[in-house]
Order: C-alpha cells, then sequence, then structure tokens
C-alpha cells in the first residue's frame, strides 16, 4: 500500500473533520495548509468586496503565505489535497501549496467542501493551472461518508 499524505486547508473547520476521517480511512499522514494569519469571519465573508477572501480570489497571482511547507513531501506517493470550494475553484493558499511543494510523481486526489459547489470546476483548474502534476480525481464531501468510501476513492 502506498504511503498517503491528507493535506488540507480549513477555514471553518468542515474540511478539517473531513481530511481527518480520510486520513483515518486509508492510515494516511495528516498535514495542515496553514495560513500565516488565520483567516477571520469578516475575511470569509464573499459578499463583500473588500473582504480577504474577496480581495485574494481576484487577484490570481497572489499566495497567501502559509506557516509551514511539507518537509517530508518526498516520502509519499499520494498526496490528497482538500479545501472549502471558494468562488467555485481552489482558495489561493492551495497554490502557494502545490507551488511550494513537489508533487511531480505522485498521484494527487483533490476533495472538496462545500454546501453546493460540486469539485468539478477546481479539479480542472488545478489540471489546467499544474499540467505537470498527476491529478487523478477529484470528489466533493460532506462528511457523513463511510471509511469504505473514502478508502475506495484513495484507491
Amino acid at each position: 500500500m502506498s504511503k498517503v499524505l491528507v493535506s488540507y486547508f480549513s477555514a471553518s473547520g468542515v474540511t478539517k473533520r473531513v481530511a481527518e476521517k480520510i486520513a483515518n480511512a486509508v492510515y494516511g499522514d495528516l498535514f495542515e495548509i496553514e495560513p500565516v494569519e488565520k483567516y477571520t469571519a469578516e475575511d470569509l465573508d464573499w459578499t463583500n468586496k473588500q473582504s480577504r477572501s474577496s480581495i485574494e480570489m481576484n487577484d490570481k497571482s497572489f499566495r497567501p503565505p502559509v506557516k509551514s511547507k511539507a518537509t517530508n513531501i518526498g516520502e509519499y506517493d499520494t498526496v490528497v489535497i482538500g479545501f472549502p470550494v471558494w468562488w467555485y475553484t481552489a482558495p489561493t493558499i492551495i497554490n502557494t501549496f502545490i507551488e511550494e511543494n513537489n508533487l511531480s510523481g505522485k498521484k494527487v486526489y483533490v476533495f472538496v467542501t462545500s454546501g453546493s459547489s460540486g469539485s468539478e470546476g477546481s479539479f480542472r483548474d488545478l489540471k489546467n493551472t499544474y499540467s505537470e502534476i498527476n491529478f487523478v480525481s477529484s470528489k466533493r464531501f460532506k462528511g457523513n461518508e463511510s471509511e469504505d468510501e473514502y478508502r475506495d476513492w484513495v484507491k
């Protein structure tokens, strides 16, 4: 069985809970993609054009700094990346994570959490932006899936 890293960015705790369940199901290690400056409720207000998340998502070149890099990424064959969907795609902090870690030669799975948006747009955007990476599959999870569902997804 390959060694799996389940990495995630969670602004409100939902994605973290799903990441923990996936890591448990696939016997993977957890890595939090943690911003240097945590997001507040005001930062996440997508209806406010001046909120931090709105400003970041309107500048596709912006890369929020993260607290730490996954220093042992070379040990893993499979990397799962999880995040909440923002503006129908991945938050820009996911680009920070991808660009700071060498994912070449790894199988990369993407999961999202969202009340209504699927994973397809985020997955397509990441595959188009990072065409050299082997993105295998994407899925939206609600957190109520069985361990078998998580395990079957990350084959």
